[in-house]
């Protein structure tokens, strides 16, 4: 029997870190999760290290491993470092690709996630044989994943592609960033929350999310309200597929992708999201490329979808 060759794709959140082994055709083997907890890098990859371990014995005997793709905040790729994480309790530069390296002979690659989304989608999801194109994924922020000519736009120092913390407007809301106005502040999960808070404030419709603090406020819940035809969940999506739009519009000039693929909880909410997008997109983009350019939504599991992007990062650099 022929050696399946696989890799091992890990996602570090602030929260909770996903591991599992994939092979060249986007089946994950074997997967586990783990709380990252407030610790150092280095104890963290020890448990990581122990997962996989853990991991290896369901798999068949005749599997050679490849290669580890890490997806995680604030990862420079060219230098396989995580430089300054705001939800991660590390020292201001870890050498996170050394660390693993340090326990695997093997290639390592390291991302951000949503540049490890985007691979994902290249290798798995509806991105497959586009060249151009553009992810989108909408969690708590905003995070971008830019492929041009078949290759992920890195920039000069690996960091580049960063559509989350573009500016909206300069006097606007306050960013975790240290910047006001940031698009990820609109358009996000946590950025749609926010245009709710404002609108109760503004309107006086009567509507159930007037039951609901500030804290129990969810992308999800919002989603709901508008199913159930709530002018103000109706009102909140249409103004973040606006700004969304709007953002979007100035990105295509840019690249001029073929497609744009919103990924993560708030692009969920399906039309309600995209549907504003869409016909915000196109009023603001440059009449000539009016109608070229299609929003569309991740065809990524996104049960495993974290481990698949890493995953696919190593795969896309293995070959």
């Amino acid at each position: 029997m022929d050696t399946r060759h696989v890799v091992i794709g890990i996602d570090i959140g602030g929260t909770t870190t996903s591991l599992g082994f994939v092979d060249r055709h986007g089946n994950v083997l074997a997967e586990a999760t783990l709380a990252t907890g407030r610790e150092r890098a280095q104890d963290l990859v020890v448990r990581v290290v122990d997962a996989i371990f853990g991991l290896q014995r369901q798999l068949p005997q005749d599997f050679k491993l490849m290669g580890i793709g890490i997806g995680v905040p604030n990862a420079n790729h060219t230098k396989g470092t995580v430089e300054y994480p705001v939800n991660l309790a590390w020292d201001e530069i870890t050498d996170l690709a050394g660390l693993m390296r340090g326990h695997f002979q093997l290639p390592v690659a390291v991302t951000n996630d949503a540049n490890a989304a985007a691979v994902g989608e290249m290798l798995f999801g509806a991105a497959q044989g586009l060249r151009d194109f553009i992810v989108i994924t909408l969690g708590t922020g905003l995070g971008s994943g830019l492929v041009v000519n078949g290759q992920m736009v890195y920039g000069a120092d690996g960091s580049a592609g960063e559509l989350g913390h573009t500016v909206v407007d300069p006097e606007g809301r306050a960013c975790a960033c240290g910047k006001r106005g940031c698009l990820e502040t609109y358009a996000s999960a946590s950025g749609i929350c926010r245009t709710v808070l404002a609108l109760l404030a503004e309107r006086r419709e009567p509507s159930p999310l007037r039951q609901l603090s500030a804290d129990q406020l969810t992308s999800k819940g919002i989603a709901d309200a508008a199913l159930d035809g709530d002018v103000i969940a109706l009102e909140a999506f249409e103004r973040t597929g606006r700004i969304l739009g709007m953002k979007l519009a100035d990105a295509v000039a840019h690249t001029l992708p073929e497609a744009i693929f919103l990924f993560g909880g708030l692009a969920k909410a399906g039309d309600l999201i995209l549907r504003p997008t869409r016909t915000h997109l196109e009023a603001f983009l440059f009449p000539p490329y009016r109608g070229r350019v299609q929003v569309l939504p991740s065809a990524v599991d996104q049960g495993s979808s974290a481990v698949l992007g890493a995953a696919a990062l190593i795969w896309n650099e293995l070959t």
